[in-house]
């Protein structure tokens, strides 16, 4: 498989030991996927993570974003390199980068197809353990992917999943059974998105039944604005990323 690289800035401004790139990694013909990959000089393990809502994050090619800087996992990304993982964001394809984006696009083997081929450039990379790590809609596109694909996975890692959606399957309504890698589920306890309600964790935990290990880590604190179901509400652990990310990241590097 040809990959394209093209290099960006090398150094980033907090952690002088982290370099910066976006990847070009051709997936289906005529496609390929846009990313943003972080690597610190030392690392244990690799995140790629799944932003939500839509999902087109328009990834320049100096690696400006268009869209969704502010989502929990993309502006927590050098919390991530500094836990000495390395870090890849994954944007929308080439043939989704407008309107609807990944919208109706998270549960397809389009989508698969696409993420499958990012995790065998990761491969070229390293040998280090794979983690695919998604929040809000972004647990659509990890549970999904993991349940389709489980050999080069390592484990996955959900937080603020979609417990209860009318419009697509809910993160609980997939075939988690399949899965028997390590899982982690991440949820505010306060979080107000009607789709995220921590109450609704059950059904997601109870599905889990053949994971090596599984966790349910509950999140407090921080603050919420505006609209509950945004990046800046308790959903988008607001105010206490830097727990979040320690907790993870520590739960990934332990299993």
């Amino acid at each position: 498989m040809r990959f394209l690289a093209i290099f960006v800035l090398t150094v980033l401004s907090l952690f002088a030991d982290v370099t910066s790139r976006i990847i070009d990694v051709p997936t289906r013909s005529s496609v390929s996927e846009r990313l943003l990959v972080l690597t610190p000089e030392s690392f244990k393990a690799v995140v790629v993570l799944f932003a939500g809502g839509h999902g087109g994050l328009q990834l320049s090619s100096e690696g400006k974003f268009g869209w969704g800087e502010g989502n929990f996992l993309t502006r927590s990304r050098e919390l991530f390199a500094k836990e000495e993982l390395m870090v890849v964001i994954v944007d929308a394809p080439s043939d989704r980068q407008h309107e609807p984006y990944l919208s109706g696009f998270r549960q397809t083997k389009e989508h698969v197809q696409d993420i499958n081929a990012v995790l065998a450039w990761v491969k070229t990379q390293t040998t280090a353990p794979i983690w695919l790590v998604g929040t809000s809609r972004g647990t659509q596109s990890v549970a999904y992917i993991a349940t389709e694909n489980s050999s080069d996975i390592h484990g996955i890692v959900l937080t603020s999943s979609i417990l209860s959606d009318a419009k697509s399957n809910a993160v609980p309504e997939m075939k988690l059974e399949r899965l028997q890698m390590p899982v982690l589920v991440v949820h505010h306890r306060n979080d107000g998105c009607s789709l995220c309600s921590f109450d609704l964790t059950p059904s997601l935990m109870n599905k889990l039944t053949s994971t090596s290990t599984k966790e349910l880590l509950a999140i407090e604190g921080g603050q919420t604005k505006g609209d509950p179901c945004n990046a800046f509400g308790y959903h988008g652990f607001n105010g206490v990323e830097q727990e979040a990310v320690t907790k993870i990241s520590n739960w990934i590097l332990a299993h």
